[in-house]
């Protein structure tokens, strides 16, 4: 199979694959687990109970042969059958009441990670997003954490057991005969050096396999959300080939790999235990011959030879999962360990009512992994009340402006201020709180055009949801749909059109009355007509309200109090639309190339 290279956009613990076991990962994971101890512990005792009757087996069954068929003793042979079945019913019984109760916190576990990581996602900064594709994202909260309940459920207290069963197994075994023992552990150097082998193997080929998931996931997630324009432009064929020959193969081939190195395992503890039986039985059978043991330790020791791997192969299967979830792991704490890059400060304080006066003072800002200033020296004083329209051309910093203000980013030097108060002493909920914002290409959640409406202010009644959707225009449009308010837009809104989904975000914004209204191109999207219907809505939304409009087109900026021209990150004019078109300058010049209708 040709080999292919991994996706160049993998993080720095997805490239470097042979990075050793952290028992940092293993302890915090284990962290999780901690709520559910008292299940554990008894589960513990479950474990060790069937691990015990499961031992005692081969004891009892050289009972049966030398002082029940050798010494022509019924009793003790019938005695010891029935011993043998309640010992057998012991242990299912015991397992089945572990694997139920490892099921119940094995669930628990994974219900309350997704919740924190979910949480955590929500509170990250727009940054995080920018870098992190949604695929990757999902892969780490859905497979990854998946991986995680696998190892909780069945391997954390298997491995325990395997252990445990391990030394009870060999405690009996010289307790039958120390030289059959010692013969049976000759095997353990060679067992040795195949684990530590396997292990470094084994830790590098689950790691690309975690990373090949993310990337099949990242490509599946882009492919699906882009699908208008993969099929506008007839991509679908070539997208099938890429994925198939790249993106898949890639992932088929590390899992190849993967279990090509599990199965290189198995086999040679198969061996190594075929060997140790062997001898045991030709030396064991020569002294049964001999008369120095009995042969019913000979049965005896070969059936404990064969438990004796048992939890050996059991440890390596276990091990394979171990490496899956601590690659898994390891992504998952990375995800929890990303900082939030814009935080409330300890003594933040929610902000009072606010009247809407905005101030930027000597604002600069530049992106953490890039030094370059996309704002340099903005000072804006905008009055309560007042529309501001900011202009500019592509990349000029205008939504870098509107970014700040919403506080999805601290400024990196200056002051900006609502109502005369820092925005790093409040809290972000309580100023978003009085927020709103609408965007270019408004997002509508899965579910009725009623709750996407209520999304502004979830306690609103019937009735304001309507008059919020009738003071946009929405309300014909809406009353038009299939159910009303009670139609399904579905993810995004897919089932209606670019202008409905704006008069819906609209009604969205009006209801939750916010003192201050971003508009970030609200308008770049719609047809003629359309616009029209939203003029009418803006000017009902704006009303009353401190507002950032960002806009190409005239007509929604010419009747701004201020109209603001962003060019490389600096403010270079700034005034009404008939004294910037006096003016002569830059406004005038987008005026003549870019604004006119």
């Amino acid at each position: 199979m040709t080999t292919i290279t991994p996706p160049t956009y993998v993080t720095q613990s997805e490239e470097f694959y042979d990075k050793p076991l952290d028992p940092n990962v293993a302890k915090r994971l284990i962290g999780f687990v901690a709520p559910y101890k008292w299940q554990l512990l008894f589960s513990s005792f479950l474990m060790l109970v069937a691990v015990l009757s499961s031992v005692i087996g081969p004891y009892l069954v050289k009972v049966a042969i030398d002082d029940g068929l050798v010494a022509g003793n019924y009793t003790v042979l019938r005695n010891v059958v029935l011993i043998y079945l309640v010992a057998a019913i012991i242990r299912w019984g015991f397992i089945y009441w572990r694997v139920n109760i490892m099921a119940r916190v094995g669930q628990s576990v994974i219900y309350d990670m997704r919740k924190l990581l979910f949480e955590h996602l929500q509170s990250l900064s727009l940054g995080f997003f920018s870098r992190y594709s949604v695929g990757r994202v999902i892969t780490r909260v859905i497979n990854d954490v998946e991986t995680l309940r696998e190892f909780i459920t069945w391997a954390v207290l298997a491995i325990a057991r395997d252990l445990f069963a391990l030394v009870m197994i060999i405690v009996a075994m010289l307790a039958l005969n120390v030289k059959l023992s010692l013969l049976t552990f000759t095997t353990i150097p060679f067992m040795i050096l195949a684990t530590v082998i396997y292990r470094r193997t084994a830790r590098i080929a689950y790691r690309k396999v975690r990373a090949a998931v993310s990337w099949v996931n990242s490509v599946l997630a882009e492919n699906i959300n882009g699908i208008r324009v993969v099929q506008a432009f007839s991509r679908q064929a070539h997208n099938y080939d890429s994925f198939r020959n790249y993106t898949n193969r890639y992932y088929l081939q590390t899992a190849i790999n993967a279990a090509k190195v599990a199965a290189s395992f198995l086999p040679v503890v198969d061996v190594l235990g075929a060997l140790a039986t062997a001898a045991v039985v030709y030396i064991g059978g020569t002294a049964v011959l001999g008369e120095s043991i009995t042969a019913g330790v000979l049965v005896a020791f070969v059936l404990y030879i064969d438990r004796y791997f048992e939890p050996i192969r059991d440890l390596s299967r276990r091990f394979d999962t171990l490496q899956s979830a601590m690659a898994g792991g390891e992504r998952l704490l990375e995800l929890l360990d990303t900082q939030v890059e814009v935080r409330d400060a300890e003594n933040a304080r929610a902000i009072e009512p606010i009247h809407g006066g905005v101030r930027f003072d000597n604002v600069s800002f530049h992106y953490s992994d890039d030094p370059t200033l996309v704002l340099d020296g903005i000072d804006l004083d905008i009055k309560a009340g007042q529309t501001v329209a900011l202009v500019g051309e592509t990349g000029a910093g205008k939504t870098t402006i509107v970014k700040l203000l919403a506080r999805f980013h601290d400024p990196t030097s200056g002051c900006l201020l609502v109502d005369g108060v820092d925005l790093r002493t409040v809290t972000q909920r309580s100023l978003r709180e009085q927020m709103g914002m609408v965007l270019q290409d408004p997002f509508l959640f899965n579910g009725s055009v009623k709750e996407n409406i209520l999304f502004g202010r979830l306690n609103a009644s019937d009735d304001e949801v309507i008059a919020a959707a009738q003071a946009v225009d929405a309300h014909d449009f809406i009353v038009g749909l299939k159910n009303g308010y009670e139609t399904s837009v579905e993810e995004g809104g897919i089932m209606l059109s670019v202008g409905q989904r704006q008069l819906i975000s609209f009604a969205r914004a009006l209801l939750a009355d916010p003192r201050i209204l971003i508009l970030d191109e609200a308008t770049s999207s719609v047809d003629t007509q359309t616009e029209q219907i939203i003029q009418k809505a803006l000017a009902r939304l704006l009303k009353g309200r401190t507002s950032f409009v960002i806009a190409h087109r005239l007509s929604t900026i010419t009747n701004a109090d201020k109209i603001v021209v962003i060019e490389g990150g600096r403010i270079i004019e700034q005034g009404t639309h008939t004294e910037l078109l006096a003016k002569q300058g830059k406004y005038f010049e987008l005026y003549q190339t870019g604004f006119q209708d």
